[in-house]
């Protein structure tokens, strides 16, 4: 665009000048080698104008054709240069989506048209092609031979990392991917490996150095840092919460300041300052954590404050507790424990029992078989309620990566990512269980099921609901004779000597379908 308008702009100067000179008519006169030349003003103007337009003509022509070999051979190496590039543009996206068969054929053109050492893409495109075709020691070797290349030496890193990473080999996972923060802090990747590394050493002093260069490099933001410092810092805490608790006081204080939904953060800060006999302000934290979220772990730190408090004075306390959330079944049931330490089982036995109306429990259950076994000592109902807590829901605790733990931690044992630890129900059953009702000797259990399962719409079968109300498919086949032989596999009948009538194991049995 400037070109033309430069062009344009030359146009319009001289148009002007020829005007100009038109408008004021004038003879020259030359003198050479004893002739006089006379013409116009106009005419010299123009031919001075003319010949230099050739002047430039031929200089242009003499220059293209003094530079043609070198142009012709330029154009040829730019179309070759071309087609590299091209291929490998097209082996990388072949790469990309799994086809090693087109990206290792795309790299060995991208190969005859580019020298490796001018297009470092190609040694990528080769050890990508590698591990397409399974050959993962050839790759190792590529990604090996890119860190003498200060231009592919984090490629090479990145490389050596995710190969360690699938063999499982975390030591030199670690390694590359420290030597390539140390080059570039900025690599995200390069940073949470090392960060990973440094939490499972122990060392979180240097990890929360490294939070702070994330969160200064903008890898993550602001609320994600103070996440991570409060896992970090709550994990220094209870690593020195015997050591120096003073420390330990400290850090988990600003680890519950940061994150105050975080209950292991607050356990820890709790149990700091109850260390160093502040009682009043570790109580005052559980009061804030319980009102936002009840857990089991506040409220035992809770009830059990004070060393010296009897069975009454817990009981107050976990009454206090339960006025700060109502309707709640973790409030409940910590009265209920505290009630049954105390000896107050109809207490206990209404709030275990409320709590189980709000969310069924194993534990809820073991615990009302407690109550009754303390209070009265009905081992038939002790027994029932034992059956019902195998078959309630699992308690929660802290899960990660399919491992369940009773107190949590910072790094998961399985892959060692930080924060992964969460409370949560743990998934144990798969399928629909389905009790057996009592069925003949003749019946085998997998062939009463199907006849069962099809014709009742719930997914467990009460085996003291009586006969008449059950689907047909259901209701169980006469009786074997009394002549039966002992020891024949007929189930025992309820009228039979010797038979408990609270015994879930020889009135029902359970299976599981997949």
């Amino acid at each position: 665009m400037l070109r033309i308008l430069f062009f344009v702009l030359v146009v319009f100067a001289l148009g002007l000048g020829f005007a100009w000179l038109a408008d004021r008519p004038g003879e020259m006169v030359v003198t050479f080698n004893g002739y006089q030349y006379q013409l116009s003003l106009l005419v010299a103007a123009a031919a001075v104008t003319a010949l230099v337009a050739v002047v430039m003509i031929l200089w242009w022509l003499t220059k293209a054709i003094w530079n043609s070999p070198y142009t012709i051979t330029r154009y040829f190496r730019v179309r070759r240069r071309d087609r590299g590039y091209q291929a490998l543009s097209t082996g990388m996206i072949a790469a990309g989506a799994g086809d090693g068969a087109l990206a290792r054929k795309m790299n060995k053109q991208a190969a005859k048209f580019i020298r490796a050492d001018q297009e470092p893409l190609i040694h990528l495109l080769d050890a990508q092609a590698s591990l397409l075709e399974g050959d993962h020691e050839t790759a190792r070797t590529k990604f090996e031979a890119m860190l003498d290349d200060p231009e592919m030496r984090l490629l090479g890193l990145r490389g050596l990392y995710l190969e360690a990473e699938r063999l499982g080999d975390r030591a030199a996972a670690r390694h590359y991917a420290g030597r390539a923060a140390e080059a570039a802090p900025q690599l995200a990747w390069a940073s949470n490996a090392t960060l990973e590394e440094k939490a499972a050493e122990g060392d979180w002093d240097a990890a929360l150095q490294l939070i702070d260069s994330q969160k200064s490099t903008k890898q993550i933001d602001r609320e994600s840092a103070n996440r991570r410092r409060a896992v970090l810092l709550t994990a220094k805490a209870v690593s020195l919460m015997d050591i120096d608790p003073a420390a330990a006081r400290n850090a988990a204080t600003e680890a519950n300041r940061l994150a105050p939904d975080f209950v292991p953060a607050t356990t820890a800060a709790v149990r700091a300052l109850y260390k160093q006999d502040d009682v009043r302000r570790g109580s005052k934290l559980i009061e804030a954590a319980w009102k936002v979220e009840p857990h089991p772990e506040l409220a035992a730190l809770y009830v059990h404050a004070r060393t010296a408090d009897g069975p009454g004075d817990r009981l107050a306390r976990a009454k206090r507790l339960q006025s700060l959330r109502q309707n709640n079944p973790d409030s409940s049931l910590a009265v209920a424990r505290a009630a049954l330490d105390a000896g107050e089982y109809a207490l206990a036995r209404e709030e275990t029992e409320a709590a189980i109306r709000m969310r069924p429990s194993e534990g809820a259950f073991l615990l009302l078989a407690d109550i009754e076994e303390a209070d009265g000592g009905d081992q038939g109902k002790v027994r029932q309620l034992l059956g019902r807590a195998v078959r309630a829901p699992a308690d929660a605790a802290w899960v990660a990566d399919g491992v369940v733990s009773e107190k949590w931690a910072p790094v998961s044992p399985v892959t060692g990512r930080i924060d992964v630890f969460e409370w949560r129900v743990p998934v144990e059953r798969v399928g629909t269980l389905i009790e057996d009702v009592r069925a003949p000797a003749s019946a085998q259990p997998r062939e009463r099921i199907a006849a069962i399962a099809p014709a009742v719409d719930d997914d467990v079968i009460d085996v003291d609901t009586p006969a008449e109300t059950l689907p047909a498919a259901a209701q169980p086949a006469a009786p074997a004779p009394a002549t039966a032989p002992a020891g024949d596999g007929a189930p025992p009948r309820p009228d039979d000597p010797g038979v408990d009538p609270h015994d879930a194991s020889q009135e029902q049995r359970r299976f599981r379908l997949f």
